[in-house]
């Protein structure tokens, strides 16, 4: 039987550990620690405090335009 690594990280809004075992199912709201915080994380991308700074690739853009 194998042993499965448990691995903790930090919740990236509150600094929470997440506890998660290699190799197995992830938990429901990873790499969040609660759905809270994953609600919180999707308000910060609709409210555009994230954003993507990298520009997108030239190869990409004349895809969209084909269609």
């Amino acid at each position: 039987m194998k042993k499965t690594e448990k691995v903790m990280i930090k919740c990236p809004i509150c600094g929470k550990n997440v506890e998660f075992y290699k190799n197995k199912k992830l938990p429901p709201n990873f790499p969040f620690c609660s759905q809270r915080c994953k609600l919180i994380d999707l308000g910060k991308w609709l409210n555009e405090e994230y954003v993507i700074s990298e520009p997108i690739p030239e190869e990409y853009e004349q895809i969209d335009d084909e269609e």
